[in-house]
């Protein structure tokens, strides 16, 4: 079979191997596509602390059940699934009470440990989510991205009912935004300096954008949410900017969530936090809850991900994928590889 394989940064080669067959407990995959998210781009630029070269790709995938390896039950060839990228240890703290996400010893496929981007994969059943048979390979490939956001606004507890607002419109803030109405809150307000990127929040059905190049955050939520402005505040682009505004205009004693993962150390107003009784949490990956609430999601039409989807590339053409990402930045929310093509 065919393997991708990232040689040192921007050298992506193609290598034969022999298939793989899977071992007890485990499921031989057919892969059919695979997201391309800003880690991965982090990885083709050298910028990734925690991976090294060379490394196989891919976390965000769609594939088919080809064959099940011995003792696996409730699964079917030809079935349609998506894999939980997660390589824990088990035994740790986090791992013995239910929070794997937060496994002491975490590896993800892709970074730390091989990627699917192969055309077959054998991988551990436990890993395995089946979909719907009605939802496209390229929507299964977005599972992964849409249950980080489903985690991230579980970390509010229940939105139902609340105001919302959400910092950054890009994949994943556009995700968190829908995920948020798709879990009832009242209303939703989702800000970014990228008109295209607002103009396809709304396209996915959030109705209330700001562009705070031109419109104050604080001077937003009050013509969103009015003098009371937001129960929670999704910071998803994670800069000093956007965690300056959450701190600067929340709400006393509300909720502000960091989502996106920081380039560097903060710098944050802490007193003001302190001042306010402010409540700063985070968010890492998902479980498997999150995945079943994603899929959900999606088979209710109360998420929509082919808005998203920017571009779809051959296997072979992976690394064109990552200079068209390079080239249009701004106007790129989710490419696509097809490995099957």
């Amino acid at each position: 079979m065919l393997q991708q394989v990232m040689t040192e940064p921007k050298v992506i080669t193609f290598r034969e191997v022999p298939a793989p067959e899977p071992e007890q407990g485990e499921i031989l995959v057919k892969v059919m596509n695979i997201g391309i998210c800003g880690s991965d781009i982090h990885v083709y630029h050298g910028q990734h602390p925690f991976t090294s070269y060379p490394v196989t790709q891919g976390h965000e995938v769609s594939a088919e059940i080809v064959k099940l390896g011995e003792g696996v039950e409730g699964f079917h060839e030809g079935e349609k699934v998506t894999i939980q990228p997660q390589v824990v240890c088990g035994e740790c703290y986090p791992c013995r009470h239910g929070k794997y996400n937060l496994c002491e010893d975490l590896k993800v496929m892709g970074f730390q440990t091989t990627g699917v981007a192969s055309e077959y994969f054998a991988v551990d059943a436990a890993k395995v989510t089946p979909l719907p048979e009605e939802m496209s390979y390229e929507e299964g490939a977005m599972i992964e991205p849409l249950a980080v956001a489903v985690h991230a606004v579980r970390q509010a507890q229940d939105v139902k009912g609340m105001k919302v607002a959400v910092l950054g419109a890009g994949p994943i803030g556009n995700l968190v935004a829908q995920t948020a109405l798709g879990m009832g809150a009242e209303s939703v307000l989702i800000t970014d300096i990228s008109d295209l990127r607002l103009e396809k929040a709304r396209e996915c059905g959030i109705e209330h954008t700001a562009n705070t190049r031109n419109e104050d955050f604080g001077d937003a939520m009050l013509r969103v949410f009015g003098p009371d402005k937001a129960d929670v505040i999704y910071d998803c682009a994670g800069n000093n900017v956007t965690m300056g505004q959450a701190i600067q205009y929340a709400r006393k004693g509300s909720t502000i969530i960091l989502v996106a993962v920081f380039a560097g150390k903060a710098e944050i107003d802490l007193a003001v936090l302190n001042d306010h009784e402010l409540d700063l949490n985070t968010t890492m990956m998902y479980r498997n809850e999150d995945y079943i609430d994603a899929i959900r999601l999606v088979n209710e039409s109360k998420v929509h991900l082919r808005p998203l989807i920017s571009k779809t590339f051959s296997f072979r053409d992976y690394d064109k994928a990552y200079q068209y990402i390079d080239e249009n930045r701004e106007t790129t929310m989710k490419v696509i590889i097809n490995v099957q093509e």
